[in-house]
């Protein structure tokens, strides 16, 4: 037996090149693989080992080994002896073999990094970097939510069992009482209306507290001492809660509806306790309650949602649905089919049930559903997500901002908004005000809840914001003295700057203009002063009057207020008149010395009418009733909607390059309004600055106060004392569903401006793009990006590796891949997918075909707008064709992300590499007697019959009790092992082959890793049920096949078994299924991210098809591996 000596690794890189070549010959008449491997059927012949032999090769022994051909399939293998190959004269044999061996390709270090990979991956940090930084730095809403106090006592439920719900033992249901304000604190007995409370994900019981002590708090010492609000059907509310043990809902659909069927059981024991007169205080002469109000925070809006759609719904058992930082209209991560398919049947329901074109065919007809969210502070659930624009009609809910709430006016992160003291009021506040505890629902009609929730919720200013003045009776009479009031002539304004000058009440009425006015006109009034109710000693009130000529005889007594300001003379005015105190609108107060709008300052007042809502009055009465001199001021006039509407035509891609320059002239109205188009979306942010204005020092009564708003969400922000602000906005946002109803017209962004106009000065406005600050945008609305488009990355580098390795038999490393890729197939399939992009947009965005309007004018499945709900779904979900370019951006932020990560796995394992190294060490002693071994140990691989029992046991366990999710876990850390192990062998050997199989393996790592992200949210849930010791194993998580490919490919390498070339058609296949992941990850991965696993299942399963291709199998073979395990030692030595 002749040495080979082990210096001589760039020989051994030639033999195994060259024999890995295709044979010639096929005359042994057996059926041959798809693959060009040619195997043994010596036992691991195919097995990456390290031979030791104790001969030395001369060259030309040498070059004749490296032209002698492995043994075909059907050869036995016999002792190695060498006949001489007869060479050409003229061809030296050392010589050939140099020529050989340098024309096979370097290869280059894992750790290599070309100028473009460098490029594109320090451009990629960068643009990671300057998007995070914006989203933490950049275009944030100021908070100003104020911390309330409450002392909170639950009572705890235990008779509700397992005898009501299947879920006793992993849920419970609480009650809340106030500590200080509720009797009987220990006892649960029931006594008002009862509301529930759901926690959101992950969410607490105990967060209901802010809400439960501020009702209790507030009907005691308010509610209690109001009589009329008591004959009204005012009651205290009964807080319940559910203990969900911070069940994570948001990642897993089947633990959603749990919930949804456990609080449908909690709801029948709730409004049972109150048929129990055991368990009831209330009035036995008031009906029993059959429904409750839900209340929802994050998940738990949708889980409300959900209860409805149950088969366990009591029919009219909720009638009233409040939720906060809800995500409706989509889910906040896809990574469970669940999850996803659970959201399309609840988004389903609802549209069709409100589709109906009648009532009774529409089982959600009584139900008012309100959405309220936090806006840009909230980082967790991006508020876009909050729209109820795709799912009810603005009939029976809508959607708004709580910085359009009166008096809160600041945005609430996803916690805040349940403890925000001045927005816990306005809820608490709102729900007192829709009951009716004389009804059996507990709460008033459905279009009077509308009403309530609308005074409450929104600013006044919408269109759909109802004016009470119309639909009031007179009940001041007002008399006034001829000659001692003014009349203030048409269309000139009315200013006050200050009250009580004349010592006595004095009013100052505006003639109405006539209805008809060309260009639509509007009353408006503002001032720093409280308006009166009639009957109260305020400084101001104003009054809609008409003339009431009082007959001789008739009594004033039709009136319930009599203002006299005639002092006695006989020449006077009667005016029969309607206050119009309940129709103010409350607007931050902006002064010289203002910062935010939710300063605790006393608010400016507000009035606004269309003229057609003045229709049959003939004066505004604007009293001042200060009796002595005082600060203040008012202001009132009518103008035209010609001059304080500004509609600007300016195109987005304009106002993006060069921004908007205005002038607002001198002779303007109070209130201007200036309305963009173009500014509608959501990634994009502004900065507006107004000019001061040349008022003087003392002379300008108020300074310049900026709303934002949108018509629809609505989302209204105030900003007092502006002098340049922030603008952003959730409006058009990717992969939302078009609205129920279509839209006449994009409106876009409108900024309302009020500014004192007796400085007689105009004020200029501009408006610019922040370039830095819209890139924070992205950020909440693109989080999923990195979950799916880095798998196009990868995809495209495995299938270049694949294709390389076809042809030349080098597995190259993932850098080098990844360089190629950079320079070919990346940046073409990125611009097939942006002129995809392109396309979608421009087809979604024709008008879809009309069916006859129904009565409610708004689309549905049957009835209305054919509307597609997921036409937003594909790509990066942009409504926009100017968005094209966040493909590629995306895609070069992949490309450095899949680079940081290629490295890290390096570099992990590198460590783990040196640490097994010094584990397996061996003394010296034991080194010196190894080298004059022939044979040493190979790739340490487990035996075949240890890995078909860890399968199986591992297949076992995923079809009866733990979730493939697990298994796919513990894949990758026997891939890690693999690649650890795969490193040390191909560093000690330097052989080309072993290289081959550590690229490999590493590779398949990297593409595991990216799909682990996926599979942590369900694997959580389960290890979350573990612990709170419910073991009712998921259904929709026991599929076999959906592990099986994976634990096959990974068990198979392990062996140390290199995949073998195929070189056949076949190849194409496993060129074809990469691309296909590529365009799929791109496609459809953010919106459907969980079947980015299956997909790489299925690949996985192709490449188990290819390693057993090139490997002979039997029943009798595998019967034998069963029956007997070879020993560790014994290893064969190569022929």
């Amino acid at each position: 037996m002749r040495r080979r000596s082990e210096s001589s690794a760039e020989e051994d890189d030639t033999n195994e090149a060259i024999a890995a070549e295709p044979q010639a010959s096929e005359s042994d008449g057996r059926k041959r693989s798809f693959t060009s491997a040619k195997y043994d059927i010596t036992r691991h012949s195919d097995t990456l080992d390290r031979r030791k032999g104790d001969r030395v090769v001369t060259p030309t022994q040498l070059t004749q080994d490296a032209w002698t051909p492995l043994p075909t399939t059907h050869q036995v293998p016999k002792k190695q002896t060498h006949t001489p190959v007869h060479l050409a004269q003229t061809r030296d044999p050392s010589k050939m073999l140099e020529s050989r061996i340098s024309l096979r390709p370097r290869r280059r270090s894992p750790w290599s990094c070309t100028v473009l990979t460098l490029t594109a991956t320090l451009l990629s940090i960068s643009l990671l970097f300057s998007i995070y930084h914006s989203f933490f730095t950049r275009q944030l809403d100021p908070k100003g939510c104020k911390n309330c106090s409450m002392l909170p006592v639950y009572i705890k439920f235990s008779d509700f069992d397992t005898e009501h719900t299947r879920f006793a033992s992993k849920y419970s249901l609480y009650l809340y009482r106030e500590g200080g304000f509720d009797d009987f604190e220990k006892d649960p007995s029931v006594k008002g209306i009862p509301v529930l409370f759901i926690p959101g994900n992950a969410g607490s019981y105990k967060q209901v507290r802010p809400l439960a002590a501020e009702a209790a708090q507030y009907f005691y010492n308010t509610i209690q001492q109001d009589s009329k609000a008591l004959r009204a059907g005012t009651r205290n509310l009964d807080f319940f809660s559910v203990d969900f043990n911070e069940d994570i809902t948001a990642f897993h659909g089947q633990t959603l509806l749990d919930q949804a069927e456990y609080l449908n059981e909690a709801v029948a024991y709730i409004l049972s306790l109150y048929h129990d007169p055991r368990r009831s205080r209330r009035d036995t002469d008031l009906p029993d309650p059959s429904a409750v109000i839900l209340i929802g925070h994050s998940m738990g809006g949708v889980v409300a949602r959900t209860m409805l759609t149950m088969p366990n719904y009591q029919s009219n058992s909720v009638n009233t649905i409040i939720t906060m930082s809800a995500p409706h209209a989509r889910p906040p991560v896809s990574f469970d089919a669940e999850i996803v398919h659970t959201y399309r049947q609840i988004n389903d329901y609802w549209r069709e049930a409100y589709s109906q074109k009648w009532a009774n065919n529409n089982p959600l007809w009584h139900v008012t559903l309100i959405s309220i969210a936090g806006g840009g502070l909230d980082t967790i659930v991006p508020s876009d997500y909050a729209s109820l624009s795709s799912l009810v009609p603005d009939t029976h809910g809508f959607t708004v901002f709580t910085s359009s709430v009166p008096n809160v006016w600041t945005g609430a992160d996803h916690l805040s908004i349940l403890w925000c003291d001045q927005f816990r009021k306005v809820i608490v506040r709102s729900v007192l005000d829709i009951v009716d505890v004389h009804r059996p629902g507990q709460t008033k009609s459905r279009a009077e809840r509308m009403r309530v929730f609308k005074r409450w919720y929104l600013t006044g200013m919408e269109t759909i914001a109802e004016k009470t003045l119309p639909q009031k009776e007179p009940t001041t009479l007002l008399t006034l003295e001829d000659n001692s009031n003014s009349i203030i002539p048409l269309g000139e304004r009315l200013v006050l700057k200050s009250f009580g000058q004349a010592g006595k009440p004095k009013a100052h009425l505006l003639p109405i203009p006539a209805q008809g006015a060309f260009g639509g006109k509007k009353f408006t009034m503002m001032s720093n002063q409280p308006l009166d109710e009639s009957g109260l000693n305020g400084n101001l009130e104003v009054l809609f009057c008409s003339v009431f000529p009082l007959q001789a005889g008739q009594a004033s007594t039709l009136f319930s207020m009599s203002m006299d300001l005639s002092s006695g003379t006989s020449g006077s005015t009667r005016l029969a008149c309607k206050n119009a105190a309940s129709d103010v609108i409350h607007l931050p107060a902006s002064t010289r010395t203002s910062r935010y709008s939710f300063d605790e300052v006393q608010p400016f007042s507000y009035l606004q009418y269309q003229l057609e809502d003045l229709a049959e009055h003939q004066f505004v009465a604007v009293i001042d009733k200060a009796l002595e001199y005082s600060h203040g001021w008012a202001m009132a006039e009518f103008s035209d909607d010609a001059d304080s509407i500004l509609e600007t035509d300016i195109g987005l891609r304009r106002l993006l390059l060069f921004g908007m320059r205005l002038k607002i002239p001198s002779n303007r109205p109070m209130v201007t309004e200036v309305r963009i188009p173009a500014l509608h979306s959501s990634l994009l942010a502004y900065k507006v600055s107004i000019g001061k204005q040349a008022c003087g020092d003392d002379a300008e009564l108020f300074t310049p106060l900026l709303r934002q708003y949108l018509s629809e969400p609505y989302e209204s922000k105030y900003f007092v004392n502006v002098k340049e602000v922030n603008l952003n906005l959730h409006g058009i946002a990717p992969f939302m569903p078009p609205p129920l109803r279509a839209h006449a017209g994009n409106q876009g962004v409108s900024l309302q401006m009020w500014s004192d106009p007796t400085c007689n000065t105009s004020v200029d406005v501009s408006l610019k793009l922040d370039v830095p600050g819209s890139m924070g945008k992205l950020f909440m609305r693109y989080r999923l990006v990195l979950a799916a488009f880095p798998l196009l990355v990868i995809a495209l580098v495995l299938r270049k590796q694949f294709k390389a390795y076809d042809e030349n038999g080098i597995f190259m490393t993932f850098g080098e891949s990844m360089d190629l890729c950079l320079r070919s197939s990346l940046p073409i399939l990125l611009f097939a997918m942006s002129l995809l992009a392109i396309f979608l947009v421009m087809t979604s965005a024709k008008t879809p075909k009309q069916g006859p309007a129904n009565y409610l004018h708004w689309g549905g499945n049957a009835t209305g707008f054919v509307t597609d709900f997921s036409k937003n779904d594909l790509l990066l979900g942009s409504q926009d064709p100017f968005f094209w370019f966040l493909i590629p951006l995306f895609g070069l932020i992949s490309v450095g992300v899949c680079v940081i990560v290629n490295y890290a796995v390096l570099g992990v394992t590198h460590v783990f590499c040196l640490f097994y190294a010094f584990l397996v060490a061996k003394p010296a002693w034991l080194k010196n007697d190894d080298r004059r071994r022939p044979t040493a140990p190979t790739f340490a691989a487990s035996s075949p019959r240890r890995r078909i029992i860890t399968a199986s046991v591992l297949l076992l366990m995923v079809s009866t009790f733990i979730p493939y999710q697990f298994a796919y876990m513990v894949a990758c850390i026997v891939q890690l092992a693999t690649c650890t192990r795969a490193l040390r062998f191909a560093r000690e050997t330097q052989s080309g082959s072993h290289y081959n199989f550590y690229n490999y393996a590493h590779s398949i790592l990297v593409l595991m890793l990216w799909v682990l992200p996926i599979n942590l949210p369900v694997l959580v849930v389960w290890v979350h049920n573990l612990a709170v010791h419910w073991l009712t194993p998921f259904s929709s998580h026991h599929n076999v096949l959906s592990i099986m490919p994976f634990i096959l490919l990974v068990e198979t390498l392990t062996s140390g078994k290199m995949i073998p070339r195929v070189t056949s058609s076949f190849r194409y296949i496993t060129n074809l299924l990469f691309l296909l992941l590529a365009v799929y990850a791109t496609i459809y991965g953010i919106t459907y991210a969980y079947l980015l696993h299956h997909l790489v299942n299925f690949v996985s399963a192709w490449l188990v098809a290819i390693h057993f291709s090139g490997s002979s199998f039997s029943l009798s073979g595998l019967s034998q591996i069963l029956e007997c395990e070879e020993s560790e030692g014994d290893v064969k030595k190569r022929p």
